[in-house]
């Protein structure tokens, strides 16, 4: 994958030609990242978003990150009820708000790059789950999903047997049901949370993504990976916005920062995820980190449990017009098609 050394051109231009007064006189969309400060969302996503916002309104509109303002499950909220303008929200926190998004998280068992399957989760996303109305309170700017979620432990597991009982740490959605499915014990907790339970002895591991590695520390606390190709599963997210900052800024405006959200913005935080998983691997690997690769029979098996999971969940959330399981086929047909489009990386701003 290529990496992101360029710098956007014109939106520096802007940032730097920008008199005082247009300066104080911009509005500002006021942004709650819950990620830790070396974490890519807030050295990739939002500088990069910042810049792009800036150049297409000239000026008039900026970002501004802050942090800790809640944790990550209560991000959905804290935009909802204006406390922030914007943030980034992952859907398997709120347990029963979210199922048709689970659609991004079922494992495909073959590898492709996060910002192809953001790109085609936002394309399936304004076809399909858009009309369904579960961001109901705030507008959706992108979504996007993490890199392919493995299993991290304390002691060496070689086969899923061997994870009979181990109690790790779970995020919610289709991550948790294929837990239960192979004998785990979940433990719900945000990744944010995974060192100390893990240094406690609260958990034996973790399902997490690779960039959880470093910018979680869990290589520090796990130092075992039982991997499968494209992840046991997928985390969704999503980029959202209080519908009233709207009020705040021109139609003109608003529509500049909308063209570079969308499917541009759902790339970006795809990007990020891709670059924060090579990270994160390059950091276990110095630490002498071992990763096994699962069986074939214990594939085959996922792959059946897999195919049960996504029978059920779309007879519970097929409803009138939607038919869950096309939703699903759209989406992966979409995987190849996004595959062979330019990637973002020449658009993002340097680190």
């Amino acid at each position: 994958m290529k990496t992101a050394h360029a710098l956007v051109g014109a939106a520096l231009t802007t940032l730097t030609l920008a008199a005082p007064s247009q300066a104080q006189a911009a509005e500002t969309l006021t942004v709650s990242s819950w990620g830790g400060p070396n974490h890519g969302i807030n050295t990739i996503v939002w500088p990069t978003w910042k810049a792009w916002i800036e150049d297409a309104t000239e000026g008039r509109v900026t970002l501004e990150v802050v942090h800790d303002l809640g944790p990550p499950a209560a991000q959905m909220a804290l935009v909802a009820d204006g406390v922030a303008d914007a943030s980034w929200i992952f859907h398997g926190h709120m347990a029963g708000r979210f199922e048709l998004t689970q659609l991004a998280e079922f494992p495909t068992f073959e590898p492709f790059s996060s910002e192809t399957a953001s790109a085609a989760y936002w394309r399936t996303y304004q076809d399909y789950l858009a009309q369904a109305s579960e961001h109901r309170g705030v507008d959706v700017m992108a979504v996007g999903v993490h890199g392919p979620g493995q299993i991290f432990t304390a002691e060496k597991a070689e086969t899923f047997a061997d994870l009979d009982g181990r109690r790790l740490r779970v995020g919610g959605g289709v991550m948790s049901d294929l837990a239960s499915a192979i004998g785990v014990t979940g433990v719900a907790l945000p990744p944010t949370g995974v060192y100390e339970a893990a240094s406690q002895g609260v958990i034996d591991g973790a399902m997490l993504t690779l960039e959880g590695l470093r910018s979680f520390r869990v290589a520090e606390v796990a130092p075992y990976t039982l991997t499968v190709d494209g992840g046991f599963y997928r985390g969704s997210f999503a980029i959202v916005v209080n519908p009233y900052f709207w009020d705040r800024v021109s139609a003109d405006d608003k529509a500049a920062i909308e063209s570079v959200s969308g499917e541009s913005l759902s790339r970006l935080f795809g990007y990020m995820m891709d670059v924060s998983d090579e990270r994160g691997v390059e950091f276990a690997k110095e630490m002498g980190h071992t990763f096994t690769q699962a069986s074939a029979e214990d594939i085959a098996m996922l792959k059946a449990v897999n195919e049960e999971l996504i029978v059920d969940w779309a007879d519970k959330v097929s409803n009138g017009d939607l038919d869950a399981r096309e939703a699903l086929d759209f989406f992966r047909e979409q995987l190849a098609v996004a595959d062979g489009d330019d990637s973002i990386a020449p658009r993002v701003v340097g680190e």
